[in-house]
């Protein structure tokens, strides 16, 4: 990883490993992902875009799913990982997930010939704004701007708006990511609101609700500044999976029981990095240039040791 201040001066440099032995960083493109997870399903297990419009509790007690386009799905069990905005969470009685002050460009630079950089984590930190980039590929390179802001302001859909705005607010950092911007195809820029929900105990809604439940950001969205989002989404999968394939082994354990106990384990590991993940992109966002100065000269160069700062990422998955 090497961190830049806004100028282009290197604050520091250093390997992962050198900081704890058993971390190991790996970038991947989220489409590439999400289709090798999809690839190892049966053919025509996984529908895309089947928006839904209705959940209900049928008589006999299955769910009745209804999608916008007018079908009608029936099951046991509901398993909401339906994202952020969850229409699984809303029904279970779950707020809106609560606006940080922040919001983010993100983007994915091309390099048809080849994309020139190492295989490293860039970060750049300014006044109130912060961006990065890092490897996905041979040709590809992610980077991300975040800056402050006290609303998320209208949702903006031109592709060549978002790439100009992006660039004003870094038009002055260092020239490769501007470079990586204008590579950028206007397909693959986004600007998102950075938002978490904190799964208060004892106050917000449990994970599941009779044989229904959530998984990933459905249930518990958090900023991205741990990068441990999709991580803990997987995680959430893992567990869930070995609940329920114990429950259905198993005559005295019931699929309710299964998904209490999910949610009772996933918790504690959730609910901290949620604010965890909010406190550490809040210092990452400060504005005061005293404060600003004190994080490039003293607290990144000198102070900080990531090594107890990664342990998050440690998760034991056990056998699959």
């Amino acid at each position: 990883m090497v961190v830049k201040s806004e100028e282009g001066r290197e604050l520091r440099s250093f390997r992962f490993k050198d900081e704890d032995e058993s971390q190991e960083v790996r970038a991947v493109e989220r489409r590439i992902l999400l289709e090798t997870l999809a690839n190892q399903l049966p053919p025509g297990a996984v529908h895309f875009s089947s928006k839904l419009a209705n959940i209900e509790r049928t008589e006999n007690g299955e769910i009745m799913l209804e999608l916008v386009d007018g079908t009608r799905l029936f099951t046991k069990i509901l398993i909401g990982c339906d994202g952020i905005r969850s229409s699984v969470a809303k029904w279970m009685g779950f707020s809106e997930p609560r606006y940080v002050g922040h919001c983010a460009f993100r983007g994915l630079g091309f390099y048809p010939e080849g994309q020139p950089f190492e295989p490293k984590v860039n970060y750049i930190y300014g006044r109130g704004l912060r961006a990065g980039y890092v490897p996905v590929s041979p040709t590809k390179v992610y980077w991300f701007i975040c800056f402050n802001r006290p609303s998320p302001g209208p949702k903006i859909s031109d592709s060549f708006v978002l790439k100009n705005q992006a660039k004003e607010l870094v038009r002055n950092w260092p020239s490769d990511l501007m470079k990586i911007i204008d590579l950028t195809p206007d397909d693959t820029i986004i600007r998102t609101p950075l938002v978490d929900r904190w799964l208060w105990p004892a106050i917000s809604p449990a994970a599941s609700d009779g044989q229904v439940v959530l998984v990933g950001d459905a249930w518990h969205p958090m900023t991205p500044n741990l990068g441990q989002g999709a991580c803990c989404a997987l995680e959430d999968a893992v567990v869930l999976a070995r609940k329920l394939a114990n429950a259905i082994k198993s005559e005295a354990e019931s699929v309710e029981g299964a998904l209490r106990s999910y949610g009772t384990e996933r918790w504690p590991r959730v609910f901290p990095l949620t604010i965890r993940a909010n406190v550490v992109g809040s210092a990452l966002q400060w504005e005061n240039p005293v404060v600003c100065s004190l994080r490039n000269n003293l607290i990144i160069p000198k102070l900080v040791r990531l090594g107890p700062l990664l342990e998050h990422t440690n998760f034991e998955c056990k056998s699959l």
